[in-house]
């Protein structure tokens, strides 16, 4: 390890500030970007670095990316590809050299639907969502790139996010909770506070070239989710939807599109990760506290 290590984050998102503020209270300086001035601004407010990038590359990547030790990439695939490879390939590749670790956000929707099977990273990649197809795409051209640049690439396939502020105790709360029933559809997901333990696992234990699924212990039907969200709030649950009745914006449906149970088993045994939150009710239960 540096004497001053540094992460730098393309996409400070809900996913990265988790692990931001774990790294900074370990002594990391911590930089990232955003879409806007104004987010901007509100990060620097709270200590991290932070650089505008979206519409527009970084307005002096050299400046933005010295120094860094530790690169997280966050921001999701358009329909032309990567963007962060896309502005900004040669600068990563200049810094290269000096990267200790490097991980890429990807999902599990890359190994498309198993009728509810198992998978593990050993499966094929068969995503049969645009989505999906768009980040199995993002996953091999970074692969490429640290094979050229000989990076210290870690891929990390997350299941559904949820945590502080995103989950389905507010989603009870605020009436948008929606009990969708689609037989035999399972899901698995992960507590954004797991996510960041699994990241900094890695950090301390790279292993480059490897691919982690960062999912809890029990995936579930999400209609079983929504039911027990209700009845840590002492609230009748919202009434059960058949899944072709339920009015759904195409990103919601392509989530049901893929049915299959994530094995984290390598997190636990490789990286030796005990998630805080092994199952949505510890993580629910916890995240009612908290309200």
């Amino acid at each position: 390890m540096t004497l001053h290590p540094r992460l730098f984050c393309f996409g400070y998102g809900f996913s990265a500030t988790a692990l931001g503020r774990r790294l900074a209270a370990r002594g990391f300086e911590v930089a990232g970007t955003c879409r806007t001035a104004e987010k901007a601004a509100g990060l620097r407010a709270g200590g991290v670095e932070a650089f505008v990038f979206g519409e527009a590359p970084l307005a002096d990547p050299a400046v933005a990316l010295a120094g860094t030790t530790h690169l997280l990439l966050s921001v999701p695939p358009d329909e032309t590809g990567d963007p962060v490879l896309a502005a900004h390939e040669a600068d990563i590749a200049r810094i290269a050299p000096q990267l200790e670790w490097m991980g890429y956000l990807s999902t599990t929707g890359v190994y498309g639907d198993r009728s509810g099977g198992w998978v593990d990273e050993d499966a094929p990649l068969a995503p049969g969502t645009r989505r999906g197809r768009r980040r199995l795409a993002a996953e091999e051209a970074w692969r490429a790139f640290a094979e050229r640049n000989a990076a210290p690439l870690h891929i990390f396939r997350l299941a559904g996010i949820y945590g502080p502020g995103r989950n389905q105790l507010r989603g009870i709360l605020d009436g948008t909770a929606k009990r969708i029933v689609k037989p035999g559809q399972v899901f698995s997901r992960i507590h954004v506070e797991d996510i960041a333990s699994v990241l900094e696992a890695s950090i301390a234990h790279p292993h480059p070239g490897a691919a982690y699924n960062v999912c809890d212990n029990e995936p579930a039907p999400p209609q079983e989710v929504v039911a027990h969200a209700a009845k840590l709030l002492g609230r009748d649950p919202p009434p059960e939807i058949p899944f072709e009745d339920a009015e759904l914006t195409p990103m919601a449906r392509s989530f049901y599109a893929d049915s299959k149970r994530v094995s984290n088993r390598r997190i636990r045994e490789e990286l030796r990760v005990t998630l805080q939150y092994p199952t949505y009710r510890e993580g629910l239960k916890a995240l009612l506290a908290g309200l």
